[in-house]
């Protein structure tokens, strides 16, 4: 079984084709030995700018590793890591009550942090550029997008997808981005659907006041709220997916990383 028996149907994923790119499964080492990950990147570029794809609640699945090339095929590295593979595995589940229950609620937000800092050494040393580098996530890593750009110092944008503001799944989860606000040390563009039941539209309110009363980057940090779109509106493989809103939010976060990444605030 996998992520698709959650979604209720087969899934329907846009493929991004691999050619001009160097990609695939790789081990990376972390603190306490090593963790899997997915990469893309420009086969004939030295030194692209990078960015940490951060999965959805579904772990790293085919359409997390297609997002990777397709920003790989706009110049970047994309890394996505394994991020609950202490914990379990996500494709195992079909409910997503159990899923939460089981791994979800017992990943720490440190735990994620370090080893997206391990994914960032490992990038580097294949030829990275880490004075340009910009972090994304979706979903339950849209939330995890938020706690990078405040915890990464060389972070220079980020662009968080529906992630939740002012909670996260279960008790190792104590900070969130509202509480962060104040310390982004990147922009980061918030995309973000007025019909998603589960970040109301009121969270978006207290972020943006905080966000105003925060570092500079906070406060050039801004949400792009699609009116017709819910949760999940840019994931293709769902019956959430809405494309004119996809693509538009595409476009916006591939402006953004194109500001701040090469001209800082």
């Amino acid at each position: 079984m996998s992520f698709s028996s959650i979604t209720g149907m087969e899934p329907t994923a846009v493929h991004t084709g691999a050619d001009g790119l160097r990609h695939g499964l790789v081990d990376i080492p972390t603190f306490d030995g090593t963790i899997a990950a997915y990469y893309a990147a420009p086969a004939d570029q030295d030194q692209p700018p990078l960015i940490l794809v951060i999965q959805e609640i579904f772990g790293v699945h085919e359409h997390i590793k297609d997002v990777c090339r397709r920003l790989a095929q706009q110049g970047y590295m994309a890394v996505a890591v394994e991020l609950y593979q202490r914990q379990g595995d996500a494709a195992q589940y079909t409910d997503m009550q159990e899923l939460i229950k089981d791994i979800v609620a017992k990943v720490p937000d440190e735990q994620v942090l370090a080893d997206l800092d391990a994914s960032l050494e490992w990038a580097v040393a294949q030829g990275a550029d880490a004075t340009r580098l910009g972090v994304t996530g979706f979903c339950w890593g849209g939330r995890l997008t938020w706690l990078y750009a405040a915890h990464q110092p060389r972070c220079k944008a980020a662009a968080a997808w529906y992630g939740r503001l002012t909670r996260g799944h279960g008790p190792l989860q104590i900070r969130n981005p509202v509480d962060v606000a104040a310390e982004l040390h990147a922009p980061v563009l918030g995309l973000y659907g007025a019909q998603d039941a589960s970040i109301p539209l009121e969270d978006v309110t207290r972020m943006e006041t905080a966000l105003a009363q925060g570092s500079l980057a906070a406060q050039a940090s801004r949400f792009v709220v699609y009116q017709d779109s819910g949760h999940a509106f840019y994931a293709d493989y769902r019956p959430s997916y809405n494309a004119a809103d996809a693509q538009d939010a595409w476009g916006k976060m591939l402006d953004w990383f194109g500001q701040h990444m090469d001209q800082g605030l």
